[in-house]
């Protein structure tokens, strides 16, 4: 059986680069470690940190092909953030104009999350600690 050690990055293509960036950067906080413009792709690549560990790689591309992404449909369901305090922490995204869902218990764990989405519609969660 193959060791895996931990999970390295997650990678996010967006459809407005400089919207996406701002959205991980300026509304959640993640730490842009490496910006790459890789011209023969025309392409970007932002290499983003939580709390100085690399986690995910956002790339844009000309003209890509939109994908259905709902939290029920078939590939990867959401993107999950740990928070000490959800509530708190989904009032600052209302404050930034991001929409975000209810407040909901999780009926295994009793610990409170809420979903909502990144500029191309991509399902985040808050999961509180």
């Amino acid at each position: 059986m193959i060791q895996l050690k931990s999970i390295h990055h997650i990678a996010i293509i967006c459809t407005d680069y400089p919207v996406s960036k701002k959205f991980y950067t300026q509304i959640l906080g993640l730490t842009l470690q490496q910006e790459i413009y890789r011209a023969e792709r025309d392409s970007y690549k932002a290499d983003l940190a939580l709390n100085g560990q690399y986690i995910i790689e956002l790339f844009s591309f000309p003209n890509v092909p939109a994908r259905l992404s709902f939290p029920e449909a078939a590939g990867l369901r959401h993107l999950a953030f740990e928070v000490e305090d959800v509530e708190t922490a989904r009032q600052e995204l209302i404050n930034q104009s991001v929409e975000v869902q209810e407040v909901r218990v999780d009926e295994h764990t009793g610990k409170r999350f809420c979903f909502f989405s990144d500029p191309d519609g991509l399902p985040l969660e808050l999961y509180e600690r």
